[in-house]
């Protein structure tokens, strides 16, 4: 008999290890737009970012985390690799700000099947995030 499944309430929060904390602080803040949040007395260098409940937390890179950044997992395609996504509400604007903020683009703009846009850039130390915008027909359909 199988045993029944544990019952996870909701996603809490991803974790990267980053090496430079200024500097992902102002792409998550003043490039993304997450809020910094409080963060616990832990015996280790971090900081927490929010949005709408949702944490990401970050780890000054140290003997106990690792090294920084997503590591060489053989990702022939940017696209198909690890990743953080976020809905943004104005995918051109987004692209506009991307390029006032000096971010490079690594994939896209493009589609998707389900009618989105999607583009990927990376944070400082080059976690791919995925931002994308669901257009007006895709959000119909799922009505």
């Amino acid at each position: 008999m199988t045993p029944p499944p544990i019952n996870v309430r909701n996603f809490d929060h991803a974790t990267l290890v980053v090496s430079d904390l200024a500097k992902t602080e102002h792409f998550y803040v003043n490039v993304l737009g997450l809020e910094k949040t409080t963060r616990p007395a832990f015996d280790f260098q971090g900081d927490w970012y929010e949005i709408e409940n949702i944490l990401i937390h970050v780890i000054l890179s140290n003997d106990d985390s690792g090294l920084p950044g997503p590591g060489e997992r053989g990702v022939k395609r940017v696209t198909r690799g690890q990743h953080l996504a976020f809905n943004v509400g104005d995918f051109d604007r987004t692209v506009e700000l991307l390029q006032q903020h000096e971010i490079g683009i690594a994939s896209g703009p493009k589609k998707r099947p389900d009618g989105a846009t999607q583009v990927y850039v990376h944070d400082p130390d080059g976690h791919l995030i995925e931002l994308f915008a669901l257009q007006v027909e895709a959000v119909r359909g799922r009505i």
